[in-house]
């Protein structure tokens, strides 16, 4: 039987939603249960393709190319297992679809509403496409965006309320993130924001069946009895969620103070401690926590302000630390501040550094800053991983320098005589091709999802990747490599060390002479998992470790 986990949030955004049901998820997944969780955004954008990431952090891309909400990167990283395109949703995507029915006439005549029609098709994607090889889940957990009380996520509150009727409590359970604050000046934990938070929920319908309790300091036994009596909940099922310095701590502490017992007795399934195995969390955790030996990778982008904006990509270093037993420092480089430092400065802070990254990205915007941050990766020998748009500007840095030729650009920045990145035109995947012109839409109009890389035998990425002679990698970009300039970078010693099977499409480029420059049109940070780093920041932190040493004997 397939049982619902609907996963609500209170007094203020960004509590941790994600977090909350990737760490449950995980825990059901460590009892012997499959899992699936999904996401349901409120926003009217079809998906966060088109967002500035300062809105809504990084675009999380999956296998079969959809373009999602960063959550999906926690679901995938916790449960190890990918998620689909139809595992986020948005009011977009709703509206759109009940549209696009109300112009073809599928609602005969009917005036087309909210309720039933908007909630109907927000059930309806609730439960399509839940099956696999092995059929449906035994559990699908949903996350609704926003913050309970936001008017834009309203349809999605009364779609799961219906929900609850037309399936039963047996098959589904609420679950309220709610924020329980400790104001220092009083001294005292305050439970009066997750009360009302309950009770707007209450208006709505819903009744949650368990609290979860953000805090920063351990809630005294007399407030979770104030919780349990004025939410209605029962007080086992007031799961205090403490702060936790690592988010891989979260499904330990978790369980530690009952979560996934208090679901399994919900849903009145027995509980068997022995079925239960935290012992890759705990691994994690103890490496983290001992790890003596340290690197500074710089991460040059554009929205460094907005750490989100590279979740995935701050997940792939740690993982990568933590399999070499050491801490990743990151330090924070906006790109556009290179432009206008002294050389000087400049030259201080490349010092600094035991590695580079140049991350995806989108406009000309601080891209020359990124071109002369490459520039000097390359002639210094510290290790360069560039991804995306970090490829593409490597690519620039190498036609200028060693082509000379000085106006080289990507025609994305701007009309160039030397075009060495141009738009990606066409491809074929599967049995169709796919045509591309500066002209058309933004939105979902990029080459998106898994595609193919051949490697380059004996080349520095095929020993990174193994055995493994062809690889499947994610990608998100309208722009590509111009093959026309192969041959003249070749001469000039850059590799091309990976390529689409077509070798058409130029998918990694290296340089031999350099202890560690790789740069891979593809985004390998998305397929990263705590428990299996992603090979190239493996090679990534291992290559900064080896600078660091050269650079500091003595440590």
């Amino acid at each position: 039987m397939c049982r619902f986990i609907f996963v609500t949030g209170g007094v203020v955004s960004s509590l941790g939603k994600g977090i909350a049901a990737s760490a449950l998820a995980a825990l059901l997944q460590d009892r012997g249960f499959r899992v699936r969780i999904r996401k349901f955004d409120p926003y009217l954008n079809v998906d966060p393709g088109t967002m500035s990431p300062y809105q809504h952090g990084e675009v999380f891309v999956t296998e079969d190319g959809g373009e999602t909400d960063l959550d999906l990167g926690h679901y995938e990283r916790f449960t190890n297992t990918n998620a689909r395109k139809s595992d986020s949703l948005t009011s977009g995507k709703i509206y759109r679809e009940v549209i696009e029915k109300e112009r073809r006439g599928d609602y005969l005549g009917a005036t087309v509403q909210v309720i039933p029609h908007v909630t109907d098709m927000i059930k309806h994607f609730m439960q399509d496409d839940l099956s696999d090889g092995q059929g449906k889940p035994d559990f699908v957990i949903i996350e609704i965006g926003g913050t309970v009380g936001d008017i834009e996520s309203l349809p999605f509150i009364e779609a799961i309320r219906q929900l609850r009727n037309e399936l039963g409590k047996e098959r589904t359970l609420f679950l309220h993130l709610t924020l329980v604050p400790y104001i220092a000046s009083a001294g005292e934990i305050k439970t009066k924001p997750s009360q009302h938070s309950v009770k707007e929920l209450q208006s709505f319908g819903i009744q949650p069946d368990i609290l979860l309790c953000r805090t920063s300091v351990t809630i005294p036994p007399e407030a979770l009895d104030k919780l349990a009596l004025f939410c209605n909940v029962p007080k086992a099922r007031v799961i205090p969620a403490m702060d936790v310095e690592s988010i891989y701590e979260v499904p330990i502490n978790y369980h530690k103070e009952g979560l996934d017992v208090q679901v399994l007795d919900f849903f009145g399934i027995p509980v068997s401690e022995t079925s239960l195995n935290l012992g890759l969390w705990k691994g994690l955790t103890q490496i983290q926590n001992n790890a003596t030996k340290e690197i500074t990778i710089g991460i040059i982008g554009k929205y460094t302000l907005y750490k989100d904006a590279y979740k995935s990509l701050i997940e792939a270093l740690e993982h990568a630390g933590i399999s070499k037993e050491m801490r990743v420092m990151i330090k924070w480089i906006d790109s556009e501040d290179i432009e206008t430092t002294t050389e000087e400065a400049f030259s201080t802070l490349m010092e600094s550094l035991d590695g580079i990254i140049v991350p995806g990205g989108f406009g000309k915007r601080g891209s020359e800053g990124k071109i002369k941050a490459i520039g000097w990766a390359h002639e210094a020998k510290i290790p360069y991983l560039g991804i995306c748009f970090g490829m593409q500007m490597a690519v620039v840095e190498a036609a200028r320098r060693l082509l000379k030729l000085e106006s080289a650009n990507s025609t994305e920045l701007e009309d160039s005589p030397y075009p060495v990145i141009d738009i990606l035109r066409e491809w074929v995947k599967g049995t169709s091709k796919e045509e591309r012109s500066t002209k058309d839409d933004l939105g979902g109009t990029m080459r998106l999802g898994a595609y193919p890389c051949v490697l380059k035998p004996n080349s520095m990425v095929a020993g990174l990747y193994g055995s493994a002679s062809q690889i499947s990698e994610r990608h998100r970009h309208r722009f590509e490599v111009n093959i026309d300039y192969r041959e003249d970078f070749e001469k000039h010693g850059m590799v091309f060390s990976g390529m689409s099977p077509d070798q058409r499409l130029p998918e990694i480029i290296e340089f031999p002479d350099h202890p560690f420059f790789i740069g891979v049109q593809f985004h390998p940070e998305l397929k990263s998992r705590p428990h299996t780093p992603h090979p190239l920041f493996l090679g990534l932190v291992e290559a900064a470790w080896i600078h660091h040493k050269n650079q500091n004997p003595a440590s």
